[in-house]
């Protein structure tokens, strides 16, 4: 057993179930204890500080030590700790960021439904899609499509649209209705001399063909990450989503975008629909909506599926779904203050300076051996490691190219993470300065350097 291992790491190996882990490879070298944060740095049980390289999970916007925020809690814990949004109840909180939410919407929408993750956003987009073209008497038109590594959260539904085999291996999914289409990840997929917008066409295509060949009439929505986050931060080709709107408005397929990772801010817009020119009937959101403080996320939808959610409601009596914590009057003051900080301090306009410097740091790591492409936007992105740069060749899954590297970055102060296909993640808190993007990107280069060697010896 790992000679770091206190009482304190005995008793996680022992008692807690750790997600996206390997259980067994957990019990020999135990957990990362995190124990307090400031700014973008976290420290562990044994007192090693670290720059948190990947924002806790894509949504620690403002630090780990927004006091802020902390207040904003502890003030509504103190006025009313509990209530619900169930038959007609509602809270200030609530009313107050549903406002805010509706003001700021990437496209016009009209209400906002809250809940507690993203995976419960997507799970309550499904279920209103099924119910949507039911009041439209179109019983047929229940099919979504996701797109092959695409993260759409781990319920069951959400986890049949998350087209990543980690996710599905074993579990028994997709379930029906849930299909697939192409990535839109242009280094990995783009075909020899075919330009981005050759790619994007091809990919519009494909959705077209397969809408086809599935039938219009069982198609009922297309679910899109702006910036694909946890299948390898792949950013989408010039007029994708053009080229994909115009297919759906052909074939009457509501647009879906998951702003989870990319909305308020971190594409330098405040959301990646902007960024992208994405025109959503329903936009689902969460992590930076509440800096990651406290659990919320929010589904949006626009006019054209509220009139007709409205008209089953009244059909049946109730809009028939809800959640006991969604709208929790805590984390809704949480996620209003958060707002309110990203509209004082210009939180957007400071990602868009400081991104230019990311940028210019990421890429500059493109020329090493070791990586493939080096991409992103705004404050997320990406080094897709490989065996060999001409050819693109990936390294076989059991030399953990990437657990490596994570592992050479976390020695080192830095935490970052390595998602499928040997792509390294990185997103900082929105706040980073670019003193921190330079301690971040030199650590970064360390590890790489040290990566590409250890691989090379053990080739």
């Amino acid at each position: 057993m790992n000679a770091r291992i206190t009482d304190i790491h005995k008793k996680d190996i022992a008692h807690a179930l750790h997600p996206y882990t390997n259980l067994a490879a957990h019990e020999e070298q135990g957990p990362l204890v995190i124990t307090r944060g400031e700014g973008v740095y976290v420290w562990d049980d044994q007192n090693n500080r670290y720059l948190e390289g990947l924002a806790g999970l894509w949504c620690v916007s403002l630090g780990f030590s927004e006091e802020r925020l902390a207040k904003a809690a502890a003030d509504q814990f103190a006025a009313l700790p509990y209530s619900h949004t169930f038959a007609h109840r509602s809270t200030e909180p609530v009313i107050a960021l549903s406002e805010k939410l509706i003001e700021i919407a990437p496209e016009p929408m009209t209400r906002a439904f809250f809940l507690n993750s993203g995976s419960e956003a997507i799970d309550a987009m499904i279920r209103f899609t099924w119910y949507y073209n039911n009041g439209r008497g179109l019983p047929k038109k229940k099919k979504i499509i996701s797109r092959k590594r695409g993260y759409h959260g781990v319920t069951v539904a959400g986890g049949s649209l998350t087209a990543i085999p980690l996710m599905q291996n074993d579990f028994d999914l997709p379930l029906e209705r849930m299909i697939h289409t192409d990535p839109a990840g242009y280094y990995r997929y783009g075909q020899s001399g075919e330009s981005e917008e050759a790619f994007a066409s091809r990919l519009a295509d494909n959705l077209e063909q397969l809408i086809i060949n599935e039938g219009p009439d069982t198609v009922a929505a297309f679910v899109a990450e702006p910036v694909m986050g946890a299948g390898g931060v792949m950013l989408p080709p010039a007029t994708y989503f053009e080229k994909i709107q115009v297919v759906l408005d052909k074939y009457d397929v509501l647009m879906v975008a998951d702003e989870v990772i990319c909305g308020f801010g971190r594409t330098g817009n405040m959301w990646g629909s902007q960024t992208y020119d994405i025109r959503p009937d329903m936009v689902t959101c969460a992590k930076q909506l509440s800096s990651g403080y406290l659990p919320i996320s929010a589904l949006m939808i626009s006019d054209k599926v509220y009139e007709v959610l409205k008209a089953q409601s009244r059909k049946h009596g109730a809009l028939g779904m809800g959640y006991t914590y969604g709208g929790h009057p805590v984390s809704c003051a949480v996620a209003l203050e958060t707002l309110k900080i990203y509209e004082e301090r210009d939180t957007v306009g400071h990602v868009r300076s400081v991104a230019p410097r990311f940028q210019e740091r990421l890429a500059q790591l493109g020329s090493s051996t070791l990586v493939g492409e080096a991409r992103g936007v705004g404050l997320i992105g990406a080094l897709e490691l490989v065996m060999d740069k001409n050819s693109a060749k990936q390294y076989p899954a059991e030399v953990k190219a990437g657990a490596t590297l994570v592992a050479r970055a976390q020695a080192r102060g830095l935490i970052v993470r390595a998602l499928p296909g040997d792509v390294i993640g990185i997103c900082p808190p929105l706040i980073i300065t670019e003193t921190q993007i330079d301690e971040l990107f030199d650590s970064l280069a360390e590890a790489v350097s040290e990566t590409e060697g250890l691989l090379r010896r053990a080739a």
